[in-house]
Parts: structure tokens; sequence; C-alpha cells
């Protein structure tokens, strides 16, 4: 039974506890919120507000779905720009592209949404 760290082994454990990183989803995607700056592997992306937000309320039965849109600060090595990101269609930047994977929580008719309770997938791809 070891009963004493090594100053390597303590280290590397306490730095592990310090180092925050976005989870990324199965799809590759990393959940971000309204002002929150996220590393996209290339891009650094900044949700700043919702812009719509159709989507199906949950307890509803709907002919389309819905989208979601947003205003983004997108930071590239070239500079800042603020775009248009929809759900339902990828934006072409840099060297590949910019998508909304998902919104939570689900739309509900029984509450509004609160901007600060809005989480984003967001996934960047490269050469596409």
């Amino acid at each position: 039974m070891i009963t004493r760290f090594t100053p390597l082994a303590l280290s590397a454990a306490l730095l592990t506890g310090c180092v925050t990183l976005p989870p990324a989803g199965e799809d590759g995607s990393t959940e971000v919120r309204l002002g929150q700056r996220v590393n996209l592997g290339g891009p650094r992306v900044t949700p700043l507000r919702v812009l719509e937000d159709s989507r199906c309320p949950m307890e509803a039965r709907c002919v389309w779905a819905g989208r979601v849109r947003l205003e983004v600060r997108i930071e590239l090595r070239s500079g800042t720009t603020v775009r248009e990101l929809a759900s339902d269609q990828p934006l072409p930047i840099a060297d590949g592209q910019l998508e909304l994977l998902g919104t939570m929580p689900p739309k509900s008719t029984q509450r509004t949404i609160a901007p600060g309770d809005y989480r984003f997938a967001l996934k960047f791809s490269r050469g596409l």
C-alpha cells in the first residue's frame, strides 16, 4: 500500500483539477451558454443573444420543428466578427463550418426560457 505521493504525482493530481475544458458530446459538439466564450479548435465563439426560438413546444404537435437563430461573436486569427448562426443552416467560416446542433432546455408552453437558462451545442468542422 502506497501512503505517500511523489512530488510529481501530487503536482499532476493538483493540476488536473485546475484544467477546465468544455465537455464534448458524442457528436463532437461543445456545450456553451449565452455570454460564454468557447474555443472550438480553431475559432473562439461566444453566443451573444437569441434572435429566434421558434422550436415546437414539447407539449404540442407541430408541422414544422422550428429553429433557433443566435447572434454569435467569432474570433479568428484574422479578426473578430459578429454573425448569425441558425440551427437549420451551417455557417461557413475560415477553413470549415460552424454548426448549432442543439438547444436546451426544450421549449415549453408552460414557461418562458430565461436567457441564462439556454445552453447550445456548437461544433466546428474543418475542411468542408
